[in-house]
């Protein structure tokens, strides 16, 4: 797990600063977010029963507004509720890459500060929790409006 801060941070530096310069930028974030996922399946920890500290969201910058900056090209798109519902043809809903990856971010700021401030098991064993019950949505909703928007 030596590469997971490393990763986290090639993807939240476009939540954290608005503006950047970045040559091949979304096939950078492509790539981390694939890395991201990746880890994902080596996850392995012991459970800290420590009563540890809870993160403050509050001291965030204004995530949503850099990664627009970062991404002026990402917004809207059409996707399906439920995928396996073929007989469903009215099911469709509105997804936004700008929330996706701001989404991310988020979840992976606190992974990494998890780890960082409270313990590596800590941050692991939230990562497992966030990214099955949300973050791993987001980078495949992310992941296929990329490919749609540049083919």
């Amino acid at each position: 797990m030596k590469e997971i801060i490393p990763t986290i941070n090639e993807i939240v530096k476009y939540g954290l600063n608005p503006n950047l310069n970045v040559t091949n930028k979304e096939k950078l974030l492509e790539r981390h977010l694939v890395k991201i996922y990746d880890l994902y399946f080596d996850i392995e920890y012991k459970y800290d029963e420590t009563d540890f500290a809870d993160f403050d969201k509050s001291q965030l910058p204004d995530i949503r507004h850099n990664v627009s900056s970062n991404f002026e090209d990402f917004g809207f798109y059409k996707t399906i509720l439920d995928i396996n519902d073929i007989d469903n043809l009215q099911g469709d809903a509105i997804g936004d890459a700008i929330d996706d990856l701001s989404d991310i971010i988020a979840d992976l700021l606190e992974i990494k500060w998890r780890i960082e401030n409270n313990s590596l098991a800590d941050g692991l064993w939230y990562f497992q929790l966030i990214f099955n019950g949300h973050t791993q949505q987001h980078i495949l909703d992310l992941l296929n409006f990329m490919k749609q928007k540049n083919g």
